[in-house]
């Protein structure tokens, strides 16, 4: 795909920047596209646009902003096998995961804002207080590559729930997704100038658009250091800044379990995506007595995840996204064996039979000290890390002892005793006895450096509200 055009003020423009950004397909290391990479002027035209258009926007009724979404939703669909395919071509991910989950985690933030918009409370009357949420003014974007619809469209879906408009800046190694929506927005009854796209490097696009005095929120998923980045540079302008950023989830397994379909569903969990989630249950904590057992198991279900061409549809692991995050996944597996981690398969190297492509082995290793730089650092590769434990308090200690607090997984038969472990796990999200978050749009984000804020329906709409007391 040469994606050579941003979407801007209503209607696909000529950019700026000149700079091509190769768009290399990772299971192949063979260029397939390129994208132009924005100026600062071209952040200035987009944040103008949203400015513009704002006092239109912000007067939409809801019925207005509910009809938005639905047109994208039904856009959308007409679209469905292109997104999988630009998906899977971009980043690897395996075509039938692409058609599902991929393709399906970006429609779900506007069916799941569509089924809660109705209930949520934009004016509250306290006596003599009248309590108004208004939009907060134009908004930037700013979406990492792993999950390409995700992220974009649980942003996309809550700002318009909430009447604001917006700039947004995909990840430059997997443009695609955010192209083809914006040529369904295109198609809607959406205001010209509420939705707006800018490609390139983060350097350039992501800190014009972030220390920008003329946009009053920044949205940002991705890396924990970008996130840091981000901040830095909003600070001058006083403006809100809301984070998702990395995590190194826990998955505590405990004594009553089904051993073999508590450690299957955590693997399943854990290499989903290949790995490339900030939300994976990337350190299983197992009783003691149970770590040789439960490695038999892991070892077997990651025997069972086939890898190769992600247009196989048997395929359920792809490549890693890009040559950088390869390099780092490769170095992180090296450096568990290094620190004395058992290896219990895979390790360094791609998979036997395939010559080239960002290929990683499926990798587990057992004994693992919570100390070691693998059960610290976010790998984002498909490799866990079991850790056995003496007895549940020892198991939360180290489920909470890390920089990070996303998400976390509990497998147990005592539901009650779940709920109970649970509020002692400092993540923003606690995944019990499932292998995903089910269909309420439960909010997401995470503690410590994991971030603040929350995306997804009720809370997700929130985040792009400011409160104002009327008081007669």
């Amino acid at each position: 795909m040469e994606i050579n055009k941003f979407y801007i003020d209503g209607k696909f423009v000529d950019p700026d920047g000149s700079e091509k950004i190769d768009i290399v397909n990772p299971a192949t290391e063979e260029v397939v596209g390129y994208v132009i990479s924005g100026s600062n002027k071209d952040v200035d035209f987009a944040v103008e646009a949203a400015n513009k258009a704002f006092p239109e926007v912000m007067a939409l009724t809801l019925d207005q902003r509910k009809k938005i979404l639905e047109e994208i939703l039904e856009g959308m669909e007409e679209r469905r096998e292109d997104f999988a395919q630009i998906i899977s071509e971009e980043m690897g991910s395996p075509i039938t995961m692409a058609r599902r989950a991929q393709y399906g985690s970006g429609t779900i933030h506007f069916k799941n804002t569509l089924s809660i918009i109705d209930r949520f409370d934009f004016q509250e009357v306290h006596g003599n207080i009248t309590i108004n949420k208004l939009p907060i003014g134009p908004v930037g974007m700013i979406t990492p590559w792993n999950w390409p619809l995700n992220q974009m469209c649980t942003k996309v879906a809550s700002a318009i729930a909430a009447g604001t408009t917006f700039v947004i800046k995909p990840s430059e190694i997997t443009p695609g997704a955010a192209h083809i929506l914006a040529e369904v927005i295109d198609k809607t009854s959406m205001p010209k100038g509420m939705f707006n796209l800018v490609h390139g490097h983060g350097i350039t696009v992501g800190k014009a658009m972030s220390s920008h005095p003329d946009l009053e929120m920044i949205s940002f998923t991705g890396s924990t250091r970008a996130g840091i980045d981000i901040q830095k540079n909003a600070a001058d302008n006083i403006k809100r800044v809301s984070l998702e950023l990395g995590g190194k989830s826990p998955n505590i397994l405990l004594e009553d379990v089904d051993l073999e379909n508590a450690v299957t569903m955590g693997m399943k969990q854990c290499f989903l995506n290949t790995g490339q989630s900030c939300s994976s249950p990337t350190r299983m904590l197992l009783p003691e007595h149970m770590l040789d057992e439960a490695s038999k198991y892991a070892v077997a279900a990651a025997s069972d995840m086939s890898m190769g061409n992600p247009l196989d549809e048997d395929i359920y692991l792809g490549p890693i996204s890009n040559r950088t995050q390869y390099e780092k996944v490769q170095d992180l597996i090296q450096k568990g064996i290094d620190e004395g981690a058992t290896l219990a398969c895979g390790g360094t190297g791609r998979p036997d039979g395939l010559e080239k492509g960002f290929f990683v082995k499926p990798t587990v290793f057992t004994n693992v000290d919570n100390k070691m730089t693998i059960a610290r650092e976010e790998i984002f590769g498909p490799v866990i890390c079991l850790i056995p434990y003496s007895n549940i308090d020892q198991a939360i200690k180290i489920a909470n002892d890390s920089a990070y607090g996303l998400s976390s997984m509990i497998s147990c038969s005592d539901e009650v005793k779940g709920q109970e472990i649970a509020k002692k796990i400092r993540t923003g999200q606690v995944i019990l006895n499932r292998i995903s978050r089910g269909d309420y749009p439960a909010p997401f984000g995470g503690f410590k450096m994991s971030g603040n804020g929350r995306e997804h329906g009720l809370f997700g709409i929130d985040e792009y509200l400011e409160v104002q007391a009327v008081i007669t």
